[in-house]
């Protein structure tokens, strides 16, 4: 998971807009990140790890 590349094109999006390529990466890297602090969530919570 990349936080400076999420930052950057969230950056990017408010000053200049986003091609489709970056939207689609940007919404990926998103998802990963929700997923990755989800997960850190649900092992502090003691709860078994969502499977997919």
């Amino acid at each position: 998971m990349d936080i400076e590349r999420i930052n950057f094109l969230a950056k990017k999006q408010r000053e200049e807009g986003l091609t489709e390529a970056e939207k689609e990466e940007q919404a990926k890297l998103r998802r990963e990140y929700i997923d990755s602090v989800l997960g850190n969530l649900r092992a502090q919570l003691g709860e078994p790890p969502k499977k997919n």
